[in-house]
């Protein structure tokens, strides 16, 4: 069986079965306990599950956005704050979903800009800035992460277009390719790239592998990552020799 397999495999029946030995895992899978320990290992690397003693635990979904708003919100700050240096006035910005985009936000006030965006966090922050033109994409809404999410929002986002997408993530793996935890949000994330003429990755020193185990793109895709100074230097250097601009504040 190709690693590849195992990995889907192994990560299935930690979703659908909770935390499990490696015996159990290398009976299910029928190889040996020492490969299913190789994979673990990797699987961890990539922060797609965290290593127990005899076995291992899937790493937890989306946390509530109240809860992951109170966490690293200096550095998440200091990303924002450089972030919204490289809009210029009268500009068009596309804002993902996550708490680095709304500190993000919370640094246009004032600024006469077009703001698109289906993360409803940013919409409060914004919507009572007269100076800025705010486009709230529709959707079915994800309560919990305050999000809009589905066709209608990817149709929406096909209508539109924006000089700046800020993209955030759940994790970058080493070869720079970008990840989230839940896979509905992808098209709407893919959309986005699509519409925008230069993609923003914000993403603080946490998310370095972080987690998840959708891809959203890979650095081919990046403009830019703006990222703390304690980002791990060779991923950083995978994407800049890709093309992306790498910025540390």
């Amino acid at each position: 069986m190709l690693a590849e397999r195992r990995h889907h495999l192994i990560l299935r029946a930690l979703r659908s079965g909770g935390p499990a030995s490696v015996a159990e895992l290398a009976e299910q899978l029928t190889v040996s306990p020492a490969t299913i320990r190789r994979d673990l290992v990797k699987l961890e690397e990539d922060g797609l599950l965290t290593r127990v003693h005899g076995g291992a635990v899937m790493e937890e979904g989306d946390q509530p956005f109240s809860e992951v708003a109170q966490v690293r919100v200096p550095e998440k700050d200091t990303i924002a704050e450089h972030a919204a240096s490289l809009i210029a006035e009268g500009q068009s910005v596309l804002l993902d979903i996550g708490t680095t985009a709304y500190r993000l936000a919370r640094q246009l006030h004032g600024r006469r800009l077009t703001v698109i965006t289906s993360n409803l966090v940013v919409y409060e922050e914004l919507a009572d800035d007269t100076g800025i033109d705010l486009v709230l994409l529709g959707g079915m809404v994800r309560r919990e992460y305050r999000s809009l999410v589905g066709f209608l929002t990817e149709d929406n986002l096909r209508q539109l277009h924006a000089d700046w997408l800020f993209l955030g993530t759940s994790g970058v793996r080493p070869n720079g390719q970008v990840m989230d935890t839940t896979v509905v949000e992808v098209p709407v994330k893919r959309a986005m790239i699509a519409a925008a003429d230069r993609t923003v990755l914000l993403a603080d020193s946490s998310k370095f592998p972080g987690t998840g185990m959708a891809k959203v793109c890979g650095p081919d895709s990046l403009d830019v990552l703006v990222t703390n100074s304690s980002a791990p230097a060779p991923t950083c250097a995978a994407l800049t020799e890709a093309g992306v601009k790498v910025v540390h504040v």
